[in-house]
């Protein structure tokens, strides 16, 4: 079984969505599928006349922004890759971090910023997913998550109703984890982690990898993206990998091992 988390900004490209409902077809694994959508909130954060922050990768999320994350992350991005997989002939099936209690988070703390309703995630309800698996169902996840379980919530302050916006990046890292999955996929615009040429890095471990964070060779949105595919070799996944939809099937791309 495989965890595939796909990027945002891809989704809003139509010749991108049918390659990849084409390729998902194709799968001799099962395999679960986590969303985001960044591109599609910045547009609606703005038609709203909101301004998009990000700090670190992560985006800082008020009231209102979450209601537009969900809405959009939930709502619009999730079912049209939904209704996308099921026309080639894939049973998927919708959900997000919400749906039975599937992403239980805490409230995600950063050291000069206030993150606002970003989240990080604490439990995963594993058995939900093995359970539609078993069905033959291909799980579709958008990140939006609940608060963590109990009378006032884990944290104390949020109780387990709020929801919160999680990066996909970790969401999809913490269910790789849960479900023991032999690979993380980060499906991307880019082929891979690319060294100062723009050629893509074949291979990469831990120490490897904080050499070019440090550096500025790996910046910005990929940031978290490489964390999470290291967090996830500490966690027991087999190996991760950082790719474009022309790489998924050639085994290009850049691997992560321990």
């Amino acid at each position: 079984m495989q965890v595939i988390k796909i990027g945002g900004n891809e989704l809003e490209n139509e010749h991108f969505v049918q390659g990849l409902v084409a390729a998902v077809a194709d799968l001799e694994t099962p395999a679960v599928l986590v969303h985001g959508g960044g591109r599609a909130i910045a547009t609606w954060q703005q038609r709203l006349g909101l301004e998009p922050v990000k700090v670190d990768g992560l985006r800082v999320t008020d009231a209102d922004s979450l209601a537009v994350a969900e809405m959009v992350l939930s709502g619009r991005v999730n079912k049209r890759l939904v209704a996308a997989l099921l026309a080639a002939g894939v049973q998927a099936v919708g959900l997000s971090g919400v749906d039975g209690g599937l992403l239980r988070c805490r409230r995600k703390s950063h050291p000069t910023v206030d993150l606002g309703f970003v989240g990080e995630i604490v439990q995963v309800n594993a058995g939900l997913l093995r359970g539609l698996l078993a069905q033959g169902l291909t799980p579709v996840i958008s990140p939006i998550s609940l608060g963590p379980a109990g009378p006032a919530g884990e944290s104390g302050d949020a109780g387990d109703t709020q929801v919160y916006n999680v990066n996909a990046d970790e969401a999809a890292a913490a269910i790789a984890a849960a479900l023991g999955a032999g690979t993380l996929t980060f499906l991307s615009n880019v082929p891979g982690v690319l060294d100062r040429q723009g050629h893509p890095v074949p291979a990469l471990t831990a120490a490897g990898t904080a050499a070019l964070i440090a550096e500025g060779v790996i910046r910005e949105g990929m940031v978290p993206k490489v964390n999470a595919a290291l967090d996830v070799l500490a966690r027991g996944v087999g190996s991760a990998r950082i790719v474009d939809l022309a790489g998924l099937a050639n085994g290009g791309g850049t691997i992560f091992r321990r």
